[in-house]
């Protein structure tokens, strides 16, 4: 979930606080947040707990990790936008 944070901050960083160069977004964002949050693991530890035989287990973790981790990126932007005086889709401060 950190890694969700990370992103929502990024995000705003050089979007909306101060625009960065267009292959910044995808290095930081894709590359080094995307290997820093490790989803593939995610989809094996569903898969493993569905193969065990729980696979209401399995489907709570898939729902709620997704929740989560949207609910950390709407957080890194929220209080990043706070935080840097930026105004939500105008990039004013």
């Amino acid at each position: 979930m950190s890694g969700c944070l990370l992103i929502g901050v990024l995000m705003v960083l050089i979007t909306e606080a101060r625009p960065a160069h267009r292959l910044v977004r995808p290095f930081l964002g894709v590359g080094v947040l995307g290997g820093y949050t490790t989803f593939s693991t995610y989809a094996v530890d569903v898969r493993r707990t569905v193969e065990a035989g729980a696979p209401l287990t399995g489907l709570a973790y898939l729902v709620a990790t997704m929740l989560a981790a949207v609910a950390a990126t709407a957080a890194g932007v929220w209080l990043t936008r706070r935080a840097a005086g930026v105004v939500p889709g105008t990039g004013a401060r």
